[in-house]
């Protein structure tokens, strides 16, 4: 995790967007924070900390109430393994994405889209009679300048001509990358990558020798979505122990009822003695935060053309 201090001229998303952070993740990691004038010197937690999804770590794995996206790419077995990870925009209630694993089927770079016609009809009754049935290649392009294509029918992993929706529950079930995040991941991901949907809300992992969690609130529309989130980190915590094969640091029950309560996105200490998020973060030297804002110039699908 890191602190920053925050710079007049910039909103809470222009620091969330330079760290790949979505709004969901920002705006939890800095509650009571204004989204639009954070203030000249106010302290900003910037959450880049996160706890993998449960194994295998193999291809693409997206946590639908994380909204994040991992990457592990293919390694020689005397590389180290690494990942990458992105924030994403998912789906608005009603057309979630299917859960289960897939691959990625096809790219395309400046695609066209034909609207489906039962997102032509929602807009209609949204009060947009006009909106188009079909949109060309180029940045105002809802698909984006880049896409690949999943296994599962209409589903696709793609940029966005509205970037500052990453985070949020935008899309009639496709998964949004900011454009820059795109531009990164298309040309390194091959066709046959396979791809794996969650639903995961508790997450947990170990560093040090210390036990972590973290809890995302659960998205309606999925199974288990009105289950106890205490039982689901109940049984989030045998599970990890189970994979472990070992013991596992002594567990502070407490904390993890608060972390489930608070719905807590970042990783907390929850073994006995160990410091709690409040101790962690400040703990942590603040950085001056001196990045000119994003700008109205990217606000569309193509990656911002000056250097962050």
């Amino acid at each position: 995790m890191r602190v920053v201090v925050a710079d007049p001229r910039n909103t809470l998303l222009d620091i969330a967007r330079h760290y790949d952070l979505g709004y969901n993740e920002i705006t939890a990691a800095n509650p009571g924070v204004s989204i639009w004038l954070p203030g000249d010197g106010r302290r900003i937690v910037v959450p880049t900390e996160f706890i993998l999804p449960p194994r295998p770590w193999v291809g693409i794995v997206v946590n639908i109430p994380q909204r994040r996206l991992y990457y592990f790419p293919p390694h020689k077995a005397n590389e180290a393994a690494t990942v990458v990870t992105f924030p994403v925009g998912i789906s608005r209630p009603g057309w979630s994405t299917p859960l289960g694993d897939t691959r990625i089927v096809a790219k395309y770079k400046d695609p066209s889209w034909w609207v489906p016609k039962d997102i032509q009809e929602e807009h209609r009754q949204q009060g947009e009679p006009d909106f188009p049935d079909y949109f060309p290649p180029g940045p105002n392009n809802p698909m984006g300048m880049l896409a690949l294509e999943t296994g599962f029918a209409q589903i696709y992993i793609h940029g966005t001509n509205r970037p500052w929706g990453v985070g949020m529950r935008v899309s009639h079930g496709c998964l949004h990358l900011y454009p820059e995040n795109a531009a990164y991941f298309f040309p390194r991901v091959p066709t046959g990558t396979p791809v794996r949907i969650i639903d995961r809300p508790v997450l947990v992992g170990m560093r040090g020798g210390e036990l972590y969690l973290s809890v995302s609130e659960p998205v309606e529309g999925y199974p288990d979505d009105r289950d106890s989130m205490l039982i689901r980190a109940m049984d989030a915590l045998i599970y990890y122990k189970e994979q472990r094969k070992g013991d596992i640091p002594k567990i502070d029950w407490e904390r993890v009822r608060k972390v489930v309560e608070a719905r807590q996105i970042l990783p907390v200490p929850i073994s006995v003695g160990s410091p709690d998020l409040a101790q962690v973060i400040a703990g942590i030297r603040p950085e001056k935060y001196e990045y000119a804002p994003y700008g109205i110039d990217a606000n569309d699908a193509a990656p911002p053309t000056s250097a962050r």
